[in-house]
């Protein structure tokens, strides 16, 4: 049984950078593919960022492209979520998920192809 457990969120002003951390048990850490979603209030949770296990490949939403980063730290089975140039509109809660599935490029970013899921962390950007 796998376990996500998400750390790092915050208030930040606009312009600010933070890291989300992200600690992944469970099955063989290289085998996961690992995400990050965000839920803003009234709104569905949406895809972020992925990153591939063995090959390490990253996916982004538009949203975030150029702003955010994922990254792997394999020996310690953690995933970082590197945000720079936070807005307003980035604020939600932050959920990191996870699965041993080899997801291609079309299915990376739904929801439902991921087994486990963190409990959330804050993230608010206000001046």
């Amino acid at each position: 049984q796998g376990q996500v457990v998400e750390s790092g969120g915050g208030l930040v002003q606009p312009g600010d950078s933070l890291r989300l951390s992200c600690a992944a048990s469970g099955a063989p850490y290289t085998r996961y593919t690992m995400g990050w979603f965000r839920q803003a209030p009234g709104k569905e949770r949406e895809f972020v960022a992925a990153i591939r296990g063995t090959l390490g490949n990253t996916f982004y939403a538009d949203s975030v492209k150029g702003r955010f980063s994922i990254s792997r730290d394999n020996a310690k089975n953690m995933v970082y979520l590197q945000m720079n140039s936070l807005k307003p509109e980035d604020s939600a809660v932050y959920y990191c998920a996870a699965t041993t599935q080899t997801l291609i490029a079309s299915t990376i970013r739904q929801m439902g192809q991921y087994d486990y899921w963190g409990q959330g962390t804050q993230v608010t950007v206000s001046s």
